[in-house]
């Protein structure tokens, strides 16, 4: 990191940021019925609002404290900060390939080959992003379900001021905001769809805490006779999602994901040259 940013922007960054996580703490841990599922939201989710609302170019233009703490200089070391506090959770997943081993081969193929899963976001979320314009973004948002594992592949790949890390942390904000909710109300309503509540279950373990714990906790209350099981079954999976993702994004998604861009790329360069041409002559 370059030494030449100053000392204040500093100071006002981690003043900032321990604000926001004081508020979010003392709002804690919400959570309300909608129909026959619940939604439950985390202080993570009120961080990140919080953040959204405050930066400049929203409402902190408005504000003049916070107009005079958060400068550009700010913005760019938060986002440089945003690897290093990622660290810490690469250290985690990776002590829990060792310890749990004898559990990832316990859990049986289904557990395993539920990560290939994954590989429906770059085959349907790919074309989607390329046709919605995006170039390199599409990569780092649809290689996976996009959470902590990916955010550092990509940001250690690519760099996290990239396209590919925008796309990535695009993605990942996205799911902090919203996915909570989705998955909350998926849990319940997708019995009705008459699927083992099991499998439901395994489904959970997309390698995020936060939407895990929605989606089974309201898959639990709905079919609460299986409630110890379904926890159960979405923690582990939770658990081999988070220790197999991350050896999926890297050997499987990520390359097929740049393969693919290759192939599609001039398809979609010569659709947005046509439509150009178009406009230009009307």
């Amino acid at each position: 990191m370059s030494t030449n940013y100053k000392s204040s922007s500093f100071r006002n960054l981690y003043i900032i940021v321990f604000i926001i996580v004081i508020i979010s703490e003392l709002i804690g841990i919400r959570k309300f019925a909608v129909g026959p599922g619940s939604v439950v939201l985390l202080p993570m989710l009120y961080a990140v609002i919080i953040g959204l609302v405050i930066t400049p170019g929203i409402l902190g233009k408005r504000i003049a404290a916070l107009k005079s703490m958060i400068t550009d200089e700010v913005m760019e070391i938060a986002g440089m900060l945003v690897m290093l506090s990622l660290l810490p959770l690469g250290v985690k997943y990776g002590t829990l390939v060792g310890p749990n081993i004898v559990k990832v081969v316990q859990a049986g193929p289904a557990f395993l080959l539920q990560e290939l899963g994954n590989l429906g976001t770059v085959f349907i979320g790919l074309p989607l992003a390329m046709a919605l314009g995006l170039k390199r973004e599409a990569i780092g948002a649809t290689v996976s379900i996009c959470r902590e594992p990916t955010l550092g592949v990509i940001g250690e790949r690519y760099g996290i001021n990239s396209p590919e890390g925008t796309g990535v942390l695009g993605t990942y904000m996205m799911g902090t905001v919203l996915g909570t909710i989705f998955f909350g109300l998926l849990g319940s309503f997708a019995v009705n769809t008459g699927i083992h509540p099991y499998a439901l279950a395994m489904a959970s373990g997309m390698g995020s805490g936060s939407m895990m714990t929605a989606a089974s906790s309201s898959l639990a209350e709905t079919v609460p006779a299986m409630r110890d099981t379904i926890l159960a079954y979405a923690a582990t999976s939770n658990m081999l999602t988070g220790v197999t993702g991350l050896y999926s994004v890297v050997f499987l998604a990520l390359p097929l994901s740049n393969w693919l861009y290759k192939k599609w790329e001039p398809f979609f360069a010569r659709r947005e040259a046509a439509e150009g041409s178009g406009k230009d002559a009307k």
